[in-house]
């Protein structure tokens, strides 16, 4: 038997139901915030993400679905949804357009890693990236259009800030943190390889020895310069001024090398170790690093599945007409009249016959309004038996009255 590659599944109801909420809730509260509907290919080319993301990163170096295709081109699975929508940025021509502009995302991505709870190889993003605004307050706002989506969502997460300075100032930091890492003993091998790739990844390490050994390590936001000083300062006061709880981790750096200044996670401890849900920041020089005309930038992005478990869903109505025959001589009728009905609601017909209690017990179990059935008698008369299933009135209405559908509105 074939089944699904591992990291990969398939998704079915009720889990879709809820993945279907969870979209319509960021798109709605994204839409509220000023931004619009942007679709990428899930197939780009490899150098977009090696010069984005960074070779030193993990995803690059050891987790993407990469291959040549049969035009010979190095192309990839996208990892990661922003720098396709700035690949997208750049290819239009809105970096030249001189107008700031904002876009919302959501689809499948793939990274080859190790699968375990909420994270899989393909797995879906929600994301956000805006464009052409260098105030801080894009930041704050950014923030709390993700703080809106988990409190629509009934999520109860808590926010992780940091800064992760300027060309100005990273460099001289950069500097202090390999000197303090060259004098550090019992670094595993990731910490290694990355103190020579990308140094500050390595305060991102998880490895709890490694975790030990670096709380004496010096941190960026003693070390900012003057502008990144006051940019975090006016967003923490931002913030604060929206009743926005946060905490201040130097030691939060994001996975992937083109953030600048401006970076956050929301983490919750529903979800066990791996506790970040969604994370983003400031990445001022990406635009300019693909080509494009300097563009300063910022965006988040979340997974969904690890989302799924912990929504709270609202209480589901009942909705549209389950539709049973009780003799084989209505099924003619029925489907004819469901045809007409499906331009008016949501109809779902059973073809086989029933006693008229199996047709209720399965209306009530997909949560129709509505029952209708239709059996001798029925067919003797010209009429169609009904039940409101929430108010439990029963009605007779004649063949052409009930196709018509007036008794849609009726309680």
């Amino acid at each position: 038997m074939i089944k699904a590659l591992k990291g990969m599944k398939d998704t079915l109801e009720p889990e879709n139901r809820i993945y279907d909420y969870v979209i319509k809730t960021c798109e709605r509260i994204a839409r509220n915030y000023g931004f619009d509907y942007i679709q990428t290919p899930i197939l780009e080319e490899t150098s977009l993400f090696k010069r984005s993301v960074g070779e030193s990163s993990d995803i690059v170096g050891k987790e993407m679905y990469r291959f040549t295709d049969k035009g010979g081109n190095d192309v990839c699975m996208r990892p990661e949804g922003t720098a396709g929508v700035v690949r997208a940025f750049i290819e239009h021509k809105m970096d030249k357009q001189g107008q700031p502009k904002r876009y919302f995302y959501y689809g499948p991505m793939y990274r080859y890693e190790r699968p375990q709870k909420g994270r899989l190889r393909q797995f879906h993003q929600f994301g956000v990236e805006s464009f052409g605004f260098k105030d801080v307050r894009e930041d704050a706002s950014i923030i709390l259009l993700l703080k809106s989506i988990f409190d629509a969502l009934g999520i109860d997460a808590k926010l992780k800030l940091n800064s992760l300075g300027c060309p100005n100032c990273m460099p001289q930091y950069r500097e202090k943190l390999v000197e303090f890492l060259n004098h550090t003993e019992g670094l595993c091998e990731d910490c290694l390889r990355r103190k020579k790739t990308n140094p500050i990844r390595v305060l991102d390490c998880k490895n709890p020895n490694c975790q030990n050994l670096l709380k004496d390590a010096p941190r960026i936001t003693h070390n900012l310069c003057s502008s990144c000083e006051d940019d975090f300062q006016t967003l923490q006061m931002l913030l604060k001024k929206a009743n926005m709880e946060f905490e201040v981790d130097p030691s939060l750096v994001r996975g992937l090398d083109y953030y600048s200044k401006s970076a956050f996670e929301f983490v919750s401890s529903s979800i066990g170790a791996q506790s970040a849900i969604a994370g983003g920041g400031r990445y001022d020089r990406l635009v300019e690093f693909l080509d494009g005309k300097p563009t300063p930038g910022i965006g988040f992005a979340m997974g969904i599945e690890r989302l799924l478990e912990l929504v709270k869903m609202p209480s589901e109505k009942r909705e549209g007409i389950y539709f049973g025959v009780m003799s084989q001589e209505a099924a003619d009728f029925a489907f004819k009249s469901a045809i007409e009905l499906r331009n008016k609601t949501k109809v779902l017909l059973e073809y086989e016959p029933k006693s008229l209690k199996a047709h209720l017990k399965q209306a009530d179990k997909h949560n129709a309004l509505w029952c209708a059935c239709i059996g001798p008698d029925e067919l003797e008369s010209k009429s169609v038996w009904l039940k409101n299933l929430s108010t439990k009135k029963e009605l007779k209405f004649p063949f052409q009255a009930f196709e018509d559908g007036a008794w849609l509105t009726m309680d």
